[in-house]
């Protein structure tokens, strides 16, 4: 049996140079979004504004979550060359993508209790006022959206080669949850206006508690489809992609079909599109070799990293 590990990935490599658009483009977000939620709170409690409170504390909990995003990125560089973390800090920003989607279900419960508070005991709302704050909140989200928006085409590029390879993307998901947030709160922000002009126009008061619960369900979807990916990555689960099918062909072909099979597989991602993987071989072939085995796989870029076990079956010839 013959046993080799593959050259240590190097660390100063997991940090994408591309991820220093998204951590200037999270931190400007931020900032940005702390301020807009002082203001659209301040003027939900004194405009009576259930659609438009409910936007300023969603806004609150994305100031944090997007707050952590920005933490993420300069912790994965301040760590991009520690020896401990054996495959580099890329999922630090993945851990913080999925603290985010929590922060979002946190906030889905609060607009649920305050929407169903505010039916239950009607107050009056001074709409014109609350249309105005709503509408600034929406524009800012507009503006944070395109600055994110800038960042991730900047992740697209840098990660071309994926697609040469007939794979799908793998964006940045600290970014992606960042961007996910600003749209959520966009999405709400477009929500109270709605509600408010239907109260101020129609006296429809029902319209802005409803309105929060509807803005819950949306921001729920988003933060389930979000918790899901980034929690894919973190349980390792990705033996159901495309480089799994990948390495068992390489295998096959360039092993001869019953010459050399796979008894056992591993396949695990260490970074946006860079797999690791551990692959234990049985074969007939006494000359096989981890480094001819790294030879097959050299083909497919994305595998940065390899355990290979080799077992000679007792029949072994020399090839």
């Amino acid at each position: 049996m013959h046993t080799d590990d593959l050259s240590a990935w190097s660390h100063a490599h997991q940090f994408d140079p591309g991820n220093v658009a998204g951590e200037r483009g999270t931190r400007a977000v931020m900032w940005i979004t702390a301020a807009m939620m002082v203001l659209e709170i301040a003027a939900g409690w004194g405009y009576n504004s259930m659609a438009l409170l409910a936007d300023g504390f969603h806004m609150s909990s994305h100031a944090v979550a997007i707050g952590l995003s920005a933490f993420a990125y300069a912790a994965a560089r301040r760590y991009a060359a520690d020896r401990r973390f054996a495959f580099g800090t890329w999922k630090i920003e993945v851990l913080a993508g999925f603290a985010s989607a929590i922060f979002l279900l946190v906030v889905v419960a609060l607009m649920v209790a305050g929407s169903i508070e505010r039916l239950l005991s009607p107050a009056p709302i001074h709409y014109q006022e609350a249309i105005i704050i709503a509408a600034l909140g929406l524009v800012v989200n507009i503006v944070s959206a395109f600055i994110l928006g800038a960042a991730h085409h900047h992740d697209q590029g840098g990660h071309a080669h994926e697609a040469h390879h007939g794979h799908a993307h793998h964006h940045d998901l600290n970014l992606r949850s960042a961007y996910v947030h600003v749209m959520a709160d966009a999405a709400t922000s477009v929500l109270a206006i709605l509600a408010l002009l239907g109260g101020w126009l129609y006296g429809w008061a029902w319209l802005d508690p409803v309105t929060g619960i509807a803005g819950a369900v949306v921001v729920a979807l988003w933060a389930r489809r979000l918790m899901a990916d980034t929690g894919k990555v973190l349980l390792d689960r990705e033996m159901d992609h495309p480089v799994v099918d990948e390495i068992r062909q390489a295998i096959a072909e360039d092993g001869h079909v019953g010459e050399t099979r796979i008894a056992d597989l591993h396949v695990w991602r260490v970074g946006k599109a860079s797999y690791s993987c551990a692959i234990s071989l049985v074969t007939h072939d006494r000359a096989l070799t981890p480094g001819t085995v790294r030879g097959w796989l050299s083909r497919h870029e994305e595998i940065v990293h390899a355990t290979i076990e080799i077992h000679q079956c007792p029949d072994a010839h020399a090839g």
